[in-house]
């Protein structure tokens, strides 16, 4: 990596220029039996779409805040470096009524419409798919992105020592992301090639740190598993082999 990342999109950058096509998120639902892989390439297309609907779609401006009542799940990670990459503030769980935007899951969407600026429902489905029909007071996620840009550039630079995420109660900078995933990327060994199996849930700086930012701040991966208590041991060390994981967060 770069020792001079100030945010989480320069981490993501510096990981394309260093290896695009290496897998960044190994997504697993053990409730749906899906499995997704993305490359930091395929990743960083989802970001940048993603940060240009946020930026173009919702007029989101640097220093807003978008709540994302969304669980641990590789969509998740993309908002998280979009959030990022325009300048807002990703506040996981956060008060959609204390909110500029709102980006709400399946289960969330009535709490989300509490929110008195946009709001974007994801499906969370197996490929992204999008919901029948969008649901009341939102736009789908899934209807909306794809046309969007492939290359992002903000249109006011981001400011490293603005906040960037709010989860648990703490708020941190884009700098103190970098430096944080970097910490724990040595704490938990995450140097290139390495990969972590990941099932914590993305409410605490732990969750997000062993799914997303430790693993790409350290030129690592994560295999991201949800639901994962419905899978036997056996299929655990079987997925622990066939993934080639080198160390594991349960």
């Amino acid at each position: 990596m770069n020792a001079s990342d100030r945010t989480p999109a320069d981490l993501l950058r510096s990981a394309l220029a260093s290896d695009a096509a290496r897998p960044l998120v190994t997504y697993y639902d053990d409730a749906t039996g899906e499995r997704v892989e993305l490359s930091v390439a395929t990743f960083a297309n989802w970001v940048a779409k993603t940060a240009n609907l946020l930026q173009d779609g919702l007029s989101a401006e640097p220093g807003e805040r978008v709540a994302l009542l969304l669980p641990a799940h590789w969509q998740t990670a993309v908002w998280l470096v979009a959030c990022s990459s325009v300048g807002v503030v990703a506040d996981l769980g956060g008060d959609p009524a204390a909110a500029d935007h709102v980006v709400a899951g399946p289960d969330r969407l009535e709490e989300g419409l509490a929110c008195p600026g946009e709001r974007l429902a994801l499906s969370l489905a197996p490929l992204g798919r999008r919901f029948p029909s969008p649901p009341a007071g939102y736009d789908d996620y899934a209807v909306e992105v794809p046309g969007q840009g492939d290359v992002f550039a903000p249109y006011v630079p981001v400011d490293p020592a603005a906040p960037a995420l709010a989860v648990g109660g703490t708020e941190l900078t884009g700098a103190e992301l970098v430096d944080r995933g970097r910490a724990d990327a040595r704490r938990l060994g995450l140097a290139g090639g390495a990969r972590l199996l990941s099932a914590l849930p993305y409410d605490t700086w732990e969750g997000l740190s062993a799914g997303l930012y430790a693993p790409l701040a350290g030129g690592a991966s994560v295999v991201l598993c949800r639901n994962l208590e419905r899978l036997s041991p056996e299929g655990l060390a079987k997925r622990v082999e066939s993934e080639r994981i080198t160390s594991t967060l349960v």
